[in-house]
């Protein structure tokens, strides 16, 4: 028998080609758009979130510097502790949403020092205790929160300070002294963390103190070298920066040998290309200090509470630090101790 093939239409044949055409074109669309997507969602790396950088040991305020340095050689061991809550809170580009990237901080901070007449040598070696946050997509950016707590990293260390300090004018004690001081910053840890940048930093500082009867004062103006400048995140270095800050305190007696200087401190940073523009973080703490007088190793003790008084750039909405300062053994005290037994008096 005769086999007969059905053969289709041209209509059916160019509706088949149409159909698969139309499919291509659906899939490149998608495709571009998925790919267009992923290229907006930025996922920025981490960077060293603490803006708090801790006096040198012995320095006696928690950020500023008395230049009290004297004597021979000596030296001096510092703890300092605390905690900070939303150091960074990303806002989304309508400012209809709020992220808390890194929500909670917490870390410990152990300095040794060796002095001798007027010059100091130190470094300090932070530790971050807890560095926690949420996680979410603001706009372009894909932000990953840290995770760090003692359980997973008990032996974390991030960019050790290394400090040498000289007072170039006045003597312990006097109404004014000023001094300059420089650090190295060694990179440590994970930018992922939130803990570092990644790289060497570098901080020069003019510094100033002084004591008026039973007032005390400090202040500092300087430069943070930092190379820093890549991420887009809110809240994320913005390269090199200018630092400031004072600070003011009266000396009271608290009886037993023991006096006590309470005042606040407020510092903060901005960076050089947006000169006090929205890459500033200013910071308040309200600060009481406890100096054993007399003869021997000399001890003191410090508490702070505060908050951003600009909360963003690094600066929490609330913070709160303390600290223990132990001084090698001065002949006759020394001129801090000689002071110090003033103020008892008085």
């Amino acid at each position: 028998m005769p086999s007969f093939e059905s053969h289709r239409s041209p209509g059916s044949l160019l509706a088949k080609a149409l159909g698969q055409v139309l499919v291509f074109q659906v899939a490149l669309v998608v495709s571009s758009a998925w790919s267009s997507s992923a290229e907006a969602q930025q996922s920025p790396q981490g960077f060293a979130v603490e803006r708090f950088y801790p006096s040198a040991p012995g320095g006696g305020w928690f950020v500023m510097d008395d230049l009290d340095m004297d004597g021979g050689l000596g030296g001096a061991v510092a703890f300092t502790g605390g905690y900070s809550r939303k150091p960074v809170e990303v806002t989304s580009p309508d400012g209809s949403r709020h992220l808390a990237l890194v929500s909670d901080e917490a870390f410990a901070d152990v300095g040794f020092a060796a002095t001798y007449s007027r010059y100091r040598f130190y470094f300090n070696i932070p530790m971050p205790l807890l560095v926690t946050g949420t996680s979410g997509t603001l706009g372009p950016y894909q932000l990953s929160a840290p995770a760090v707590d003692v359980g997973t990293n008990p032996d974390s260390i991030s960019d050790v300070r290394v400090g040498f300090d000289v007072r170039l004018l006045g003597k312990p004690g006097s109404s004014l002294r000023v001094g300059v001081g420089a650090q190295l910053i060694i990179p440590s840890g994970d930018r992922a963390d939130y803990v570092t940048d990644g790289t060497y930093r570098g901080m020069f500082r003019l510094l100033s103190a002084g004591d008026v009867g039973r007032f005390a004062y400090a202040g500092q103006l300087g430069l943070h070298l930092r190379p820093v400048d890549e991420s887009p995140a809110p809240g994320g270095p913005h390269g090199s920066e200018f630092l400031f800050g004072v600070s003011a305190g009266r000396r009271l007696s608290a009886g037993s040998g023991w006096v006590v200087v309470v005042g606040p401190e407020v510092y903060g940073e901005t960076a050089l290309r947006s000169f006090f523009g929205e890459a500033t973080g200013v910071e308040g703490l309200l600060t009481g200090r406890f100096d054993r007088t007399g003869s021997g190793p000399h001890l003191r003790v410090k508490v702070g509470v505060g908050r951003g008084l600009d909360p963003h750039f690094g600066a929490p909405e609330w913070r709160i630090v303390c600290g223990v300062e132990l001084f090698g053994q001065r002949p006759e005290g020394g001129e801090r101790g000689r002071r110090g037994r003033r103020a008892a008096q008085d």
